[in-house]
């Protein structure tokens, strides 16, 4: 019982979870070719639900760029996207936690959805969200990774700036009753949700099982990475939206430097893998990455979560994050339409270049050098923690004391 409580119970040390995220990315591009992503997907599904309206998307030059064959059960990306919900669930569902919430804020829908659209639309923008342009691109010596990693957290600033502000909170929700807890939660009904977690993962796993036994091993490789993602995410609570929010907003950097930690393995790992035959997936280093880690950035703070965040949020009963979904869906949707028809691949993306930094400064360099900038990455974040608590809070007890003597004189 003691180990089922910590494994379920509690939750994960972020180091670890992250640091082992790190590693199965990594072997999965080995074994697959692709890496883990998410918002790809989304926008596929975005254009098989305006299929399904009769829409003809397959001319699009944005769906001929990422491909829209298939569907989510047929895809890789798809069976990724489906193992990361239900492995959070199942975790979910063993630790006894799923609870539908819906936000005592009406008003945190409508800016949820918004919030979606923005992050949705930022991140196709830019070829990636905070997995598939950061987590994994950096790993992938793509110089673009860097650029919206920078402009994410540039982003993620402006958006704590407007969510403290009044018009944006509201007014509080204030409840009539008793400040004393009231419990009144049947335990025997909770106690099913372990055994509906059980049923899950058997489920699951003949699902893994049926595609090995059809030859569809790649199909079977995506399930078993997205579950293990999903139980990764759920159990460590990684969060790319806090890692960046929590540095303006209270100094707390643990979940910065986790992420660094994780992708410092996973660039060993996969250049390994680049040494010996495998082919680095590098993106444009364009004005439109720029612009779409701002508004990823941006809209991830107004949304309350990034991918990660949200789908396993979401699989906790939180209502509010299947409409950050959908608003995801919808923006990135929005970026394929615009892409050809709006002319937005011309004026942000075309004619410039794809930089790989182990082409750039070799690969020795490229290495040392994408784990000295990541090491910088730690030893800033740690810097600011104790600059944020340590300078700051000092000085505003200064502050507070002498207004207090202040007034007492």
């Amino acid at each position: 019982m003691n180990l089922y409580r910590k494994v379920f119970k509690e939750y994960w040390n972020p180091y670890i979870a992250i640091s082992i995220a790190g590693l199965v990315s990594a072997l999965y591009f080995g074994i697959t070719g692709t890496v883990w992503a998410v918002t790809g997907e989304f926008t596929r599904l975005g254009g098989h639900i305006l299929q399904w309206f009769g829409v003809d998307v397959s001319q699009w030059a944005y769906f001929q760029l990422v491909g829209i064959k298939g569907t989510p059960l047929s895809r890789t990306d798809g069976w990724i996207v489906i193992g990361m919900l239900v492995g959070a669930l199942i975790m979910i569902l063993l630790s006894n936690s799923f609870k539908i919430r819906v936000p005592k804020q009406k008003r945190r829908i409508v800016q949820g959805f918004m919030g979606g659209i923005i992050a949705g639309f930022g991140a196709r923008l830019a070829l990636g969200c905070n997995l598939a342009a950061f987590f994994t691109g950096v790993p992938q010596f793509s110089f673009h990774s860097w650029i919206f990693m920078l402009t994410t957290a540039i982003g993620t600033y402006f958006g704590v700036k407007v969510v403290n502000t009044k018009w944006w909170r509201g007014k509080p929700t204030l409840m009539k009753g008793s400040m004393s807890p009231v419990i009144t939660s049947n335990v025997k009904k909770r106690n099913i949700q372990p055994v509906l977690g059980l049923i899950f993962a058997c489920l699951y796993l003949a699902v893994i099982l049926y595609f090995f036994a059809t030859g569809k091993s790649l199909l079977a490789v995506a399930c078993i990475a997205g579950a293990l993602f999903g139980i990764l995410i759920e159990r460590g609570q990684i969060c790319f939206t806090s890692a960046f929010r929590d540095l303006w907003v209270s100094g707390r950097a643990v979940m910065s430097k986790a992420i660094s930690v994780g992708m410092m393995i996973s660039v060993i790992v996969t250049f390994i893998y680049i040494q010996n035959g495998s082919v680095a997936l590098i993106k444009m280093a364009a004005p439109s990455t720029a612009i779409g880690g701002l508004l990823f950035g941006f809209g991830i703070v107004l949304a309350g979560g990034c991918e990660t965040g949200m789908m396993y949020r979401a699989m906790e009963g939180q209502l509010l994050f299947w409409v950050v979904g959908v608003g995801n869906i919808v923006g990135a949707t929005a970026l394929a339409y615009g892409w050809d028809h709006l002319g937005i691949y011309h004026a942000l993306v075309e004619n410039w270049p794809k930089v790989n930094l182990i082409e750039q400064w070799g690969p020795m360099g490229a290495l040392f050098g994408t784990l000295a900038m990541l090491a910088v990455w730690f030893f800033l974040s740690n810097w600011w923690q104790k600059r944020f608590r340590y300078g700051k809070g000092i000085q505003y007890q200064k502050t507070e004391r002498v207004s207090h003597v202040t007034k007492e004189a």
